[in-house]
Formats: C-alpha cells, structure tokens, sequence
C-alpha cells in the first residue's frame, strides 16, 4: 500500500467475498451510469432524489442555470468544464459523502497513475501517508528515502503541498500530488506537534526501493527490522528466522517501527511462524451485515511453546503490523513495547470499472460477429472500504491501535547521537522480562535453551498469492 502500498487493500479473496463484490460493484456502476450532464435521476439506498435540468424545483436544476447563465471565468486562461467535468464531479461528490478517506473515485488519468504506482513505476519522495481526523499524516517515511533524509518523521502534519492546501482533500489527491516525474520536485509544508509554524520541505523525487528486512544482534538479542509486508516479505522473514535459528541468541526483537502495512497475506504468514495451525490472527468484519471471515494460522508454528519474542512498535506502525502485533499480543506470544500503534485496521479492494463492465457485457460480445467494433471503455477506477479488521480478542483496529505491553517514547536528542531508548528499552525486556513496575501482565523471557527453535520449513509456497 499499503503502498504507497495498497496497504491499505490486502484481502482474502472466498468465493463468498467474489459473490458480494459482484453485487456491490455493479451496484456501483449502475448508480453511477444514472448521472449525467442533463441532472437524470440520482439513486442512493431507499431515497430517490429527481434532478432533471428542465424542473425549476430542483436545487440541481437551479444551480446549473444559474451557473450557465452568469459564471464568468476569474482569469483569462481558465476554461469552462466539459460534460466528462461535470459528469466525474458528480460521481466523486456522490462518492466523498460517504466521508470515508479511503474510499475514493479515480478518473482515468488518476486510475492510470494509481495502478502504476503499485506495480512501482513511480518517482517520489518517500512517505506513507493517510488521513486520520480529517487531518493528512505521515505514517512514516522510508528508510533512505528523500524525505528520510530532510527529516520528516512518524506523526508531522502534512498541511500543504507546492501551493495546495491538503484540508478536505482525499488521500488518494494528496499521493498523486506528491508523486511524479523522477528528477521533479515538490514542496511540502509539514507542521509538528511540537511546532506552531509549518515548516517547507523541498524534495526532488526519486524511484523509491522499499527495503523489506534488516537483521543485527545486539547485546545478545537478535533483532530483525521489517520495513514493509510486500509480497516477497514473508519469505525474507523467514530467510531472516533462520538466521536466528542458526544464531547464538535465544532471544528475538521484530522491530516494525515506522512499517506502514502491505498486504494481508504477508502478516498471515508471518504470524504462522509462531501459531499453531487454526489460531486466528484477524477477523474481518464484511459489509453491512458485518460478516466475519476469520484468517487463521497455516501452522508453521516453528518455534516451541517455551519461546517468547518482543515486538516494537510505534505510531508508525500500521495496517499489517498491526495485524500481526495483535495477533501474537493476543495469543500471548509476544510482549509489545514502544508507543500505540496508528489504527489503520480497514480493507479497500480496488474495481476497474471497464474491467467490470466487460465481464457484464461478456455474452453479448461473444455473440457478435468478430468484426464487431466496441467502444473504448474509460471510466476509470474506484477504491472502497469494505471490511474491517479485529484482532483475535476483538479488538477493532481502526479505533483502537494497538496498545503496548511497555510503553516507551523515543528520545530524538539522544536518537541523533545513536542512542535509540525504544531499542534499548525492548532488548532489556527481551533479556530480563517485564519490569516489575509495569502495568503489564509479567511475562518471564529469561534465557531458554536452544532447543526452543527447530527447524523452519519452507513456506515460499504459501506465500505466492498476491493482495
């Protein structure tokens, strides 16, 4: 999204959600198929609203008199809409009343360049970002990255993009803005809690490479750093636990500070290292009727029930971390440490309107004549919320984050001179266990044998299909 990673869009595609989809989404282009530049008939749940451009009545009708007969261009180089403007205006007004940041109409020209960035031909400065109390924030940005570099951090404000204000604008906006041409730049004004003033950040973009896993020992502790859940990151999770495996540690940190999600599958798998098999990790919670459909554990469960690991987290860590903190927190496999995570816990799915409608139009095209001309579909795409996620006690992501075992902030001053508190605090609760002076429930991480972990099997397999 993720990924960005379409974090924000990982899920578990059954043939019940197939079947749901199907109607929700030709739900959609019908709904939106009955607007049109004459103002025809608007359709939404059990409330019927008439527009048509020759009723006085209709306050549609009024506005687009009004509208033809007196608006008169601010400047000489503007131009009056086309009916595609007005006909993509009224579909993303139809759209942004759900007041959902993540749900979003793409045009075909944005459709275009959402489906490039996920398959990561894009230049941009580096930044997971997401809308939370109407206000756009960073996530996180990526390790190396320009934004890495000039310093921006988990939790800044992103206020203003070149001259653009980001107040009321969807998620999706506020990414296309950022992105572009690679050797281009962009300013973005980002204001800090700790500041009364934005501050400009001039950066010039870049072809962003996401890393995905770092390992080091530290003070007897192995530490593996995920930066990401792509679908290659389960895989190099496990390459990194046989790493552990074959080290002299007993004891592991999963580091997901500033991991802004990716897909569902990926925080499955990894969380099936350390579950028996049918463990839940999350719950879905699907459309209206809010229908659950549990991910459990595929049981690589490749570590004794003896072996206890620590998961750092922060205000960065999102979406699929979240996932998998939340499970291994719940089923008692882990102590979290660090700061309450971000809360992304909802799943988008991604409906290429021409894609939809040439599986409507299927039969009638197979019974033409081969010669036959249709008409090139550009109707673009849209993004939407349709489920939410829960971790296996019943937490709701979304509203609640994930709260740490050992809460810990991070100290910038001494951060700048190499010294990360957060780091320091989970490697002390690795080796000696929970303070007793926390609040957590006490959880002994005392040094155990190395015949706590045996030997990881290949999973690559399982972890091909892609979210």
């Amino acid at each position: 999204m993720t990924n960005t990673h379409i974090s924000h869009t990982a899920d578990n595609k059954t043939a019940e959600k197939k079947s749901y989809n199907k109607i929700l989404t030709l739900t959609l282009i019908v709904v939106c198929s009955l607007f049109s530049y004459n103002m025809g008939r608007i359709g939404r749940g059990d409330s019927v609203a008439y527009a048509q451009s020759n009723d006085s009545s209709s306050t549609l009708s009024q506005i687009k008199t009004l509208l033809d007969d007196k608006f008169v261009p601010w400047r000489s180089s503007s131009t009056i809409p086309t009916q595609t403007d007005f006909d993509n205006g009224i579909i993303k007004g139809y759209v942004n009343a759900y007041n959902d940041p993540y749900t979003t109409y793409f045009e075909p020209v944005e459709s275009k360049m959402f489906h490039e960035s996920v398959q990561g031909s894009f230049g941009g400065v580096g930044i997971q970002i997401a809308v939370k109390d109407n206000q756009v924030l960073v996530i996180a940005p990526v390790k190396g990255t320009p934004a890495d570099i000039a310093g921006i951090k988990s939790g800044d404000r992103v206020v203003k993009i070149d001259s653009t204000s980001t107040e009321g604008l969807a998620i999706d906006k506020v990414v296309n803005m950022i992105r572009g041409e690679i050797g281009t730049k962009v300013k973005i004004s980002i204001l800090r809690a700790s500041s009364t003033e934005p501050k400009e950040y001039e950066l010039e973009r870049k072809k962003i490479e996401v890393p995905s896993t770092d390992t080091k020992m530290i003070d007897g502790v192995f530490v593996i750093r995920l930066y990401n859940f792509s679908s290659e990151s389960s895989e190099q999770f496990r390459q990194a636990l046989i790493k552990f495996a074959g080290s002299t540690s007993t004891k592991l940190i999963i580091d997901i500070r500033g991991n802004p999600g990716g897909f569902l599958e990926a925080s499955v798998n990894m969380a099936s290292f350390f579950l028996p098999e049918g463990k839940i990790i999350v719950s879905e919670k699907r459309g209206k009727a809010a229908e659950e459909v549990n991910h459990r554990s595929k049981g690589f469960n490749v570590f004794s029930g003896k072996l206890k690991v620590v998961i750092l987290v922060d205000q960065g860590s999102a979406s699929a971390s979240e996932i998998l903190a939340g499970a291994l927190k719940d089923h008692g496999v882990a102590t979290i440490v660090g700061k309450k995570t971000f809360g992304k816990g909802s799943v988008q799915e991604l409906i290429d309107l021409c894609d939809l409608e040439k599986g409507a139009l299927v039969k009638v095209i197979n019974n033409m004549s081969s010669s036959t001309n249709t008409e090139k579909c550009n109707k673009g795409s849209i993004k939407i919320t349709v489920a939410k996620w829960y971790t296996p006690n019943g937490v709701n992501i979304s509203e609640s984050g994930i709260e740490p075992d050992v809460k810990v902030d991070l100290d910038e001053a001494l951060k700048i001179k190499g010294i990360d508190t957060q780091l320091m605090k989970a490697i002390q609760v690795a080796k000696y266990g929970v303070p007793a002076s926390s609040t957590a429930k006490k959880v002994s991480l005392k040094d155990k044998s190395k015949t706590g972990v045996v030997k990881i099997v290949n999973t690559k397999s399982a972890t091909t299909t892609k979210r």
